[in-house]
């Protein structure tokens, strides 16, 4: 593994719009089911096990510009493991902010996408505290809440971001995301295979099986969401593949 990942975790997700945890199907605002204050669904999941949060300021990531500062630092206050965070983190004024403020990795999607240099300058000052997040439909890199094509390969662009500094990659398959049908693995593993550093897996997880498909594909890690909230299974089992 890695010194980010030395084993493979499983993250639960905290993504939150209008200051509320929620979950979305397919990315699509208005599919969301709402779970409630984003500081206890934190703690739950410290509780329960949890060695990493992974924060998505929703609003943030459809508008461009971060929304749910004041539940974010909330969160970042209220508990004692790292926090990534992503959604609406478009410049490195941005990013240092809040790696100052106790965030341990900053998401950039679209900003990376828009300005490659970016990673780049974050990571110069901030060495592998950048993730780059890149969402994955039909084969292509999504972009503006994976409202807009890229024409960019995941795996390619992937290798390309590494060269640039970023500590990890974040990889989510759009085409299974927030269906709670299951993952597939292949998109991932190429990913996976074009780089040396951590690629985290989002989206689909289902199941227990899911949870152990995208670890034997080689993620260092797999965010879940639904499945969690919905308690299809628990953190722990989940832990336990």
């Amino acid at each position: 593994m890695s010194d980010l990942f030395p084993d493979f975790e499983v993250i639960p997700a905290v993504d939150m719009q209008d200051g509320e945890v929620v979950q979305l199907v397919q990315g699509e605002r208005g599919t969301e089911k709402r779970y409630g204050d984003p500081v206890d669904a934190a703690r739950r999941w410290v509780d329960a096990g949890a060695e990493t949060l992974h924060l998505v300021d929703l609003d943030g990531a459809f508008e461009g510009e971060r929304a749910n500062a004041d539940a974010v630092e909330s969160v970042v206050d209220a508990v004692d493991v790292p926090v990534q965070l992503g959604g609406g983190i478009r410049t490195a004024a941005d990013a240092a902010d809040l790696l100052d403020r106790g965030v341990a990795r900053v998401i950039l999607g679209t900003a990376a996408v828009e300005n490659p240099e970016l990673v780049a300058d974050i990571s110069a000052d901030y060495p592998g505290r950048v993730m780059v997040s890149l969402d994955s439909k039909d084969g292509e890199v999504l972009v503006a809440g994976w409202t807009e094509g890229t024409g960019l390969d995941p795996a390619e662009a992937a290798a390309r971001y590494e060269d640039l500094g970023a500590g990890s990659i974040l990889f989510t398959d759009v085409d299974v995301e927030g269906k709670q049908a299951g993952v597939q693995t292949d998109v991932t593993k190429r990913v996976v295979d074009a780089v040396d550093i951590p690629v985290v897996a989002s989206g689909g997880v289902a199941s227990l099986d899911d949870v152990r498909a995208l670890r034997d594909a080689g993620a260092a890690a797999v965010v879940v969401g639904t499945a969690l909230y919905e308690g299809t299974f628990t953190l722990a089992d989940a832990m336990d593949v």
